[in-house]
């Protein structure tokens, strides 16, 4: 059996039916009480990885852990208690969901700081293990939903500057096939998409999908920095706004290990506008 936490997110739900479309048991991980909708068969356990000792309902009989860390960047989250309860009820395997910037902004505490720390403890937990870094993600374009659906404009800064963002199904199926295969054990996957992407062509991308005109608005350093304060520290807002205004080589560096693990050429964000249009209507 395979426990997947963060079973409601972007990857975790795209993870859990692709491992139940591959025949895995398979048990849902989240903290939240809104009822969850979950491919059959699929187990659903409610657990918050701040709380370790919640976690071991869900880890009785499971011999694999997909561990996101919830949307916290590592920040407040004891991996090392979650990995030893998961030890101790006969885990074997983990694969975890980490970032980019633990090598891209290692210098930054916000960002690479505290998920070094998380990918540490995994590397010491005793367990088979496979680390997958990702950079930005396809599906922070549903920050722009409202906005599309009410005005048809998306508004972000930096509009020609692009990273190559990676489609969460991606993640998903990279972390399906580490969660079953021996081959992956002590492997370090870096993965996004296939080319740089800018907002200005994902608002066009948006638009094609509706098969209407979206408009881009571009704001300035200063007003995206004011929009972001409101839901992340300081420190995550200044690192984000270099990370989209100033990327750097390695940021940009188009990773092989997506093609190298599925066989096929990562997703690119057209195609995730395309099966994701429905947000955006």
């Amino acid at each position: 059996m395979i426990v997947v936490t963060g079973a409601t997110g972007n990857v975790g739900r795209s993870l859990v039916a692709a491992l139940a479309e591959a025949g895995e048991q398979v048990t849902a991980v989240s903290r939240g009480v809104a009822p969850v909708d979950l491919p059959g068969g699929v187990t659903h356990v409610r657990a918050d990885l701040a709380e370790p000792e919640t976690l071991r309902p869900a880890f009785d009989g499971a011999k694999a852990l997909f561990l996101h860390d919830g949307g916290t960047g590592g920040h407040g989250l004891d991996t090392r208690a979650v990995l030893t309860v998961a030890r101790d009820a006969g885990v074997a395997r983990v694969v975890l969901l980490s970032s980019q910037a633990v090598v891209t902004r290692a210098e930054s505490p916000s960002h690479g700081g505290a998920m070094r720390a998380v990918e540490d403890a995994v590397r010491g937990s005793g367990l088979a293990w496979t680390i997958l870094r990702a950079g930005g993600f396809a599906s922070n374009a549903y920050a722009w939903a409202e906005s599309v659906r009410a005005e048809r404009t998306v508004a972000a800064p930096f509009g020609d500057v692009g990273i190559p963002v990676v489609d969460p199904a991606d993640l998903a199926e990279v972390a399906a096939a580490a969660l079953r295969a021996d081959e992956h054990v002590g492997r370090v996957y870096e993965l996004n998409g296939p080319a740089a992407v800018t907002p200005r062509q994902q608002a066009e991308a948006i638009g094609a999908a509706l098969g209407e005109p979206v408009r881009f608005v571009e704001l300035t350093r200063a007003e995206a920095g004011a929009r972001m304060s409101a839901f992340m520290p300081e420190p995550v807002v200044a690192t984000t706004l270099a990370v989209l205004g100033e990327p750097n080589a390695a940021e940009l560096r188009l990773s092989p290990d997506v093609e190298a693990v599925l066989g096929r050429p990562p997703r690119t964000f057209a195609a995730w506008a395309l099966r994701n249009v429905g947000a955006f209507r």
